[in-house]
C-alpha cells in the first residue's frame, strides 16, 4: 500500500522525458572545474600546486577539519588554476582548475582498503573508507558520509531507510540507477548495515517508479531489506517525511533523525560506497539528469566531478531560443546558475534548461493571510509569521518559529497566491538564525 505524509504538494512531474532513457556515459571536457568546498562543513585546502600532474583518484584538497569530504581529481592531467570560481549556489569558491590530458591515468589502490573479506570490515574500516573515498550525500544534502555513519554508530539503530523516493520534478539519476544498477545498490546497503547494525532495513521508492520497485525488489530478494512503494507527492524525500511515513515516528525540532534511532541514506550513496570498496577508487562520477523544456536532447549521463554545465548541454544538443534559466538540482530545491560554466559535484542530480512556459519572472504581491504555506508546509513550520519576522530583521522570532527545521524544499512559494519569495526568505532567515547559534555557543 502506497504511504505518504501531512502537507506537501503534487507539482508536475515532467519525468516522462527521461524515465525511459538509459543512462549514457558522457566523456568529460579538456578543463575541469574542483571547488574545495563542494559539500556541508569546513572548505579544503589545496594538496597541489600551479602545473603539477595530477592522476584520476588523485587527492588534490583536504582539511584536518571532521567535518568535510576530501576532494579528488576524476581526470588526470596539469592543473593550470587554483583560483575562486562561481558555485552551484551563487558563492564564489576557491577551485582547482586542471587540464585534461584524456589519458585517465589512474592512481593505483587510490583508496587503501583492509585486506579482508568485504562482509568483514568493520565500523571504522567502513567509516575510514567513507572518508578517504570522499562521499558525501548523493541526494543533494551534501552531509559527509563518513561524519554521519560515526555519529549514527553511537545510537541504538531501530530502522535504517534507504531513500529512493526522488520526488524533485524532471529529476530521474535515482530512478535510472535502481532499474539499470540494483546488485551496487544493495551491497552498499549491506556494507551500511554491517557497520551500524539495525533492526530493520527499508528501501523506500515512490510509486511512480513501478520499474525501480520491481528492479530493486529482485536485487533484495533473499535479504532482510524490505522495499516499499510510498504515494507521489514532494517532499517524500525529505528524511525526516520519510521516517513519518515508515516508521510512524517525529522527529522533534532542532533534533536529528538518530534522537528517534533512524538514520536515512540515498540511494546513490550506497551504491558509491560499494564502488569506492570494489574499484579501490574515490567518488569521480555521478548520474545526472539533463532535462527541462529548453533542453533540446533531454538524457540521463554517468558524469565525471568536475565537469563545466556547458559540456553537458552542448552534449544534449543544446538549448531552445526560449529557455530562461538554467537551473542546477530540481525546479524546487535547485539553484539558477548565472552561467553555465558551473562544475558538476557530488550533489548535483540534474542540470535543467527552463522554458519562459516553465519558469516565468514573477511580479511579487502582498500576503492576503490565506494559510496555504502553513497547509503545504511537511515541517509544520508557519512560513508567512518567518516572512513577517525576516523583514523587519526580528531572528529571535524566526529561531521561535522552529526556522531552523526548514528543509528548504519550497513548497511554501509553490502554493502562494501572492508569489512571495518564501522560499529565498526561509533560506535567509535560517542563515542568520544558524549564524546567531553559532555567535552564542562560541561565547
Amino acid at each position: 500500500m502506497s504511504r505518504t505524509f501531512k502537507g506537501g504538494v503534487h507539482p508536475k512531474e515532467n519525468k516522462d522525458k527521461t524515465a525511459t532513457l538509459p543512462i549514457e556515459e558522457l566523456m568529460a571536457p579538456e578543463i575541469m572545474i574542483y571547488p574545495l568546498k563542494a559539500h556541508i562543513g569546513a572548505m579544503n585546502s589545496p594538496l597541489v600546486k600551479l602545473h603539477d600532474t595530477v592522476l584520476v583518484g588523485q587527492l588534490i584538497g583536504d582539511t584536518s577539519a571532521t567535518m568535510t569530504v576530501p576532494t579528488h581529481s576524476s581526470v588526470s592531467g596539469e592543473v593550470i588554476a587554483i583560483e575562486p570560481r562561481e558555485a552551484s549556489n551563487g558563492s564564489t569558491i576557491m577551485s582547482i582548475v586542471i587540464k585534461n590530458d584524456f589519458k585517465y591515468t589512474e592512481l593505483k589502490s587510490a583508496i587503501k582498503i583492509p585486506r579482508k573479506d568485504k562482509t568483514k570490515l568493520t565500523l571504522n574500516n567502513i567509516i575510514k573508507i567513507a572518508r578517504d573515498a570522499g562521499l558525501s550525500g548523493m541526494g543533494g544534502a551534501a552531509f559527509p558520509t563518513a561524519v554521519k555513519i560515526s555519529s549514527i554508530s553511537a545510537t541504538e539503530l531501530d530502522y535504517l531507510i534507504i531513500n529512493g523516493a526522488e520526488c524533485e520534478p524532471y529529476i530521474t539519476a535515482d530512478h535510472r540507477a535502481m532499474v539499470e544498477y540494483p546488485k551496487p545498490i544493495i551491497s552498499g546497503i549491506k556494507l551500511l548495515a554491517q557497520a551500524l547494525h539495525p533492526t530493520k532495513i527499508i528501501l523506500a521508492i515512490e510509486d511512480n517508479k513501478e520499474d525501480a520497485i520491481m528492479s530493486m525488489k529482485d536485487a533484495a530478494s533473499g535479504t532482510d531489506i524490505e522495499v516499499r512503494g510510498l504515494k507521489t507527492k514532494y517532499p517524500q524525500g525529505g528524511e525526516k517525511q520519510l521516517i513519518k511515513v515508515l516508521t510512524g515516528r517525529e522527529v522533534p525540532p532542532g533534533k536529528l533523525p538518530s534522537d528517534v534511532h533512524c538514520a536515512v541514506f540515498n540511494v546513490d550513496t550506497c551504491a558509491s560506497l560499494h564502488r569506492a570498496i570494489t574499484h579501490k577508487m574515490p567518488v569521480i562520477k555521478r548520474v545526472v539528469t539533463v532535462s527541462g523544456g529548453g533542453m533540446k536532447e533531454p538524457k540521463n549521463l554517468l558524469v565525471r566531478i568536475g565537469t563545466p554545465v556547458s559540456h553537458l548541454i552542448e552534449y544534449c544538443g543544446g538549448v531552445t531560443d526560449d529557455t530562461t534559466k538554467i537551473v542546477l538540482g530540481g525546479p524546487m530545491m535547485g539553484f539558477a546558475g548565472a552561467n553555465d560554466e558551473m562544475p558538476v559535484t557530488k550533489s548535483t542530480s540534474a542540470v535543467l534548461a527552463l522554458t519562459k512556459s516553465e519558469y516565468k519572472e514573477i511580479t511579487y504581491g502582498n500576503c492576503i493571510h490565506c494559510g496555504r504555506c502553513v497547509n503545504s508546509c511537511p515541517m509544520r513550520i508557519m512560513p508567512m509569521f518567518v516572512d513577517l519576522y525576516a523583514t523587519t530583521g526580528d531572528f529571535d522570532s524566526c529561531e521561535k518559529y522552529n526556522i531552523v527545521d526548514c528543509i528548504e524544499c519550497g513548497c511554501c512559494s509553490y502554493v502562494c497566491p501572492a508569489r512571495l519569495p518564501l522560499i529565498s526568505i526561509m533560506r535567509y532567515a535560517k542563515s542568520k538564525v544558524l549564524d546567531n547559534i553559532k555567535a552564542r555557543e562560541a561565547k
